[in-house]
């Protein structure tokens, strides 16, 4: 099995150089150690990149369907705009022609005091 040894100047490498720090022979149990931690660690690190790539995933269709939804409501913004512009017209054609409706016929209906009608005579 080859050995792989840390880059120049890495903290590993300066903790094993360290002054009264003599590099211990490896022992065939630290070697299977370091291979299982190493496997875990290559699994974990492929299973957080296969989660982040499901959530990368899950909020590209999310924008798929907000830009569908966004899509569908400016067509229904455009088609009510429309139908308040023809009703705006209908309503002004009317009022040209019934007079009830003319602001200046307009005359409010005197209204009850509500508190009158509670006071004893």
């Amino acid at each position: 099995m080859s050995q792989v040894l840390p880059a120049a100047g890495s903290v590993l490498q300066r903790s094993v150089a360290a002054p009264g720090n003599q590099p211990q022979p490896q022992s065939p149990e630290d070697d299977d150690r370091k291979v299982r931690r190493r496997e875990k660690n290559r699994v974990a690190a492929q299973r957080s990149r296969k989660k982040q790539t499901q959530k990368a995933d899950k909020l590209h269709e999310e924008y798929e369907c907000l830009e569908q939804e966004n899509t569908v409501l400016r067509r229904e913004i455009g088609k009510l705009t429309e139908e308040l512009k023809h009703l705006s017209e209908a309503l002004k054609e009317h009022e040209k022609m019934c007079p009830l409706l003319c602001p200046m016929n307009f005359v409010p209906l005197p209204r009850p005091d509500p508190v009158a009608g509670c006071l004893p005579r």
